[in-house]
């Protein structure tokens, strides 16, 4: 029961939703708000259930001496405070206003400012021109980057003087985000698409069921 009740429940809403969705109907539209109202109700359940197994993760890691366990003591002491300072006395409290102002919002900018450091680590070992594909890489993105500054079109001005294009750095950037590259993200939005909808009707069907928490 435990796994075909919840094979019998994502196949029957698999299937609502799939109506919904291709049936413009004032039936099938009823369908797709009344199932937003539920999901709307489960939503502070699993929100529960999220913050229980973060308790569970962490206090697991303090009690078995994990590799930076310390770090799970911090989690607990800003779970604790932004409770006590949000519940009782609302989202307007200062406290609660003056831990997001200076809490969260610096430590979001730093994980975003690391994240530029691996995009760039990650850019500089995708550039090396040790292939054709590589190459045009490379290239392409130099010119996307020029473009995107003012030294480009100043460089653009000085060796490309005798092209029609005015703003030519510029242009040239614009072009190469409006045709090649429009065309390689649909391509891959397509391919995703494509393997979003294959995934979701094997879950539908009861033939991947790893979500379950098992492979079988």
């Amino acid at each position: 029961m435990k796994r075909q009740v919840p094979l019998a429940l994502c196949f029957l809403f698999g299937v609502a939703m799939i109506y919904t969705q291709f049936s413009p109907h004032q039936y099938s539209d009823a369908i797709y708000k009344e199932v937003i109202k539920w999901g709307l109700i489960i939503s502070p359940f699993a929100l529960v259930l999220a913050v229980v197994t973060l308790i569970q993760t962490h206090a697991s890691r303090i009690r078995f001496r994990a590799e930076h366990w310390q770090y799970s003591f911090i989690v607990f002491i800003g779970m604790i405070a932004m409770v006590l300072a949000g519940v009782p006395f609302g989202e307007q409290n200062t406290v609660l206003v003056w831990l997001y102002d200076n809490v969260q919002v610096p430590m979001d900018a730093t994980m975003f400012s690391l994240l530029a450091f691996f995009i760039a680590s990650a850019a500089f070992r995708a550039f090396r021109a040790r292939a054709f594909e590589a190459t045009l890489l490379l290239i392409t993105a130099m010119f996307v980057m020029l473009g995107n500054i003012p030294v480009g079109d100043l460089i653009w001005e000085t060796l490309m003087s005798w092209t029609p294009w005015e703003d030519g750095a510029s242009w040239l950037r614009q072009w190469i985000l409006d045709v090649p590259n429009t065309a390689a993200r649909r391509g891959i939005i397509l391919g995703v698409s494509l393997g979003v909808i294959s995934q979701s009707i094997r879950i539908i069907l009861g033939i991947e069921r790893s979500y379950l928490g098992g492979g079988d």
